[in-house]
């Protein structure tokens, strides 16, 4: 059987039966908003909880650990998982070595789920997102509570400087799909440089799909004095049974200050 419950950041858990439990947490989830807030039936219609397994063969019925995101497909982006963010959660949890004792950063996190799988596995983890955007950063604590979790949240818009910046100091930082609208690269990259900066042996991973656009990202490297290596094929890194459905092709790469030694 799959094991689940989150009260351990290492990912070792005792196992417990899945059958029949994603609906009772959905069911849970759908009291507690119904209590709480006062959107309409139709709202709650729109919000469910996605499951996703790790471990084993990432199957219901082979698995070290779950986790249960809250999404809302009525919603913008950032309540919803997309595939960059499922690679880049897998490339989390099969490189748990190296994420396990270490301060996290996630950028543009929406439904967090490479932030928590690093927690899970013993990272110190920040999750952020546009402090704009105050339904994504409450949806974000509310999978966190959901999970058992403890990660901070703070509010952090691109190419936008405040005390909560200034206070960061990552070891890694993570970004899924962040590379989606060309309008926000400049201040992604400004965001970026200035962390690495902060922190001058960090590492900023993120997966993104080819789309228009991307023909700005080289030049902006340049620009904000970066280099990027590719990491992995982002197919490369999960079961098969997650690929089925994945659109076109996924880079997974890792961004460093072009002066450092990455080797």
């Amino acid at each position: 059987m799959g094991s689940g419950g989150s009260q351990n950041n290492d990912g070792t858990e005792g196992e417990v039966d899945d059958s029949e439990e994603v609906e009772d947490v959905e069911a849970a989830f759908e009291l507690e908003t119904q209590s709480s807030s006062p959107s309409t039936s139709t709202h709650h219609s729109m919000t469910t909880i996605s499951r996703q397994y790790f471990g084993g063969d990432s199957s219901a019925d082979n698995h070290t650990f779950f986790i249960d995101i809250i999404e809302n497909i009525r919603e913008d982006y950032g309540m919803f998982v997309w595939p960059c963010s499922i690679v880049l959660s897998e490339y989390v949890w099969q490189q748990r070595s190296r994420f396990s004792g270490v301060s996290v950063l996630e950028l543009g996190a929406g439904t967090s789920l490479p932030g928590l799988v690093a927690a899970k596995v013993g990272a110190k983890v920040t999750l952020t997102d546009n402090s704009k955007h105050a339904e994504v950063l409450e949806n974000m604590k509310r999978i966190c509570d959901l999970n058992k979790l403890n990660c901070e949240i703070i509010g952090l818009t691109w190419g936008e400087w405040d005390e909560s910046v200034f206070n960061l100091h990552p070891q890694i930082m993570l970004g899924a799909d962040v590379l989606y609208d060309s309008s926000d690269f400049d201040d992604l990259f400004a965001t970026v440089a200035f962390l690495l900066h902060s922190c001058p042996e960090s590492v900023f991973i993120t997966t993104y799909q080819d789309r228009s656009g991307h023909h700005l990202i080289e030049f902006l490297m340049v620009k904000w004095g970066l280099k990027c290596s590719k990491l992995l094929d982002g197919y490369s890194c999960i079961p098969p049974q997650k690929v089925c459905g994945m659109p076109g092709i996924i880079h997974l790469v890792e961004i460093v200050l072009n002066n450092q030694d990455s080797s």
